[in-house]
């Protein structure tokens, strides 16, 4: 579960509430400033919190328009990999870009080509994957909606930057909120890129918790389970149908874990 949507203060708090509903880890939020928490979350791992990723929460990306902010973004980025890994994790997730453009808003065309685009994206995973491979890191490229972002938005387009980077520190994330609006067949596409799939974040297709929308989990956990899919299942979601501990409560089970 993201740390933002837990019952507590401090990370051990939180940990207490999730583990009591049934939740296995934490998963964190983190932008520039996430260097500066490095004592907290070595106190957390030592009181026995499990923190497997951190989200980029960020207004700098990797595909930005802007040379100097896309430094920024994986300047940004190098930081997640290293502190998550300090923390006893293993992965730190980027999308492409978020709300610079969308060719769905917007009636003009991006001030980039698509060809452009690949390479600004290619040279920033290359970037990022040797740096996790470095410190024993995963990167982790999640396609967003189409008006979300414009570049990546299925799972076969993250894939495809994936295959061509050919790093095994850069791997491809799956996000059911997403993949509701983007996916013909989401089942299929899981299985489709399992090969380069190593986490996926969970909510329902109206952005809340699992099973508060109309999203066929049974479809999903049926395909990442036929193709070994050994990883995390990560809530991702507004909590808006009643106080976390009622409205969470169900969500392991549903997901198979009760």
């Amino acid at each position: 579960m993201q740390d933002r949507s837990l019952e507590g203060r401090s990370l051990q708090e939180k940990w207490q509430f999730a583990a009591e509903l049934g939740f296995d880890g934490i998963e964190l939020r983190g932008g520039p400033e996430f260097a500066g928490r490095v004592d907290e979350l070595e106190r957390a791992r030592r009181a026995g919190v499990v923190m497997p990723t951190v989200c980029l929460a960020d207004d700098h990306f990797i595909g930005d328009f802007d040379a100097d902010r896309r430094r920024i973004a994986i300047r940004t980025m190098k930081t997640l990999l290293s502190v998550i890994v300090e923390a006893g994790g293993f992965g730190a997730i980027t999308p492409a870009s978020f709300g610079i453009f969308s060719k769905r808003l917007s009636r003009s065309d991006p001030p980039r080509s698509a060809a452009e685009d690949r390479k600004v994206l290619l040279e920033g995973l290359t970037e990022l994957g040797e740096h996790a491979r470095a410190v024993g890191a995963v990167l982790l490229l999640e396609p967003l909606n189409r008006y979300e972002d414009y570049m990546v938005n299925t799972l076969a387009e993250g894939a495809s930057l994936i295959d061509e980077v050919g790093l095994p520190s850069v791997k491809l994330m799956a996000d059911t909120f997403h993949m509701n609006i983007e996916e013909v067949d989401p089942a299929a596409a899981l299985r489709r890129h399992a090969g380069v799939l190593a986490h996926v974040q969970v909510s329902d297709t109206n952005r809340l918790e699992p099973g508060a929308g109309h999203y066929d989990w049974a479809g999903t956990l049926a395909a990442l389970e036929e193709s070994g899919y050994e990883g995390w299942l990560t809530i991702e979601c507004r909590v808006l149908s009643g106080p976390p501990a009622v409205a969470l409560a169900p969500v392991p089970a549903l997901l198979g874990r009760g």
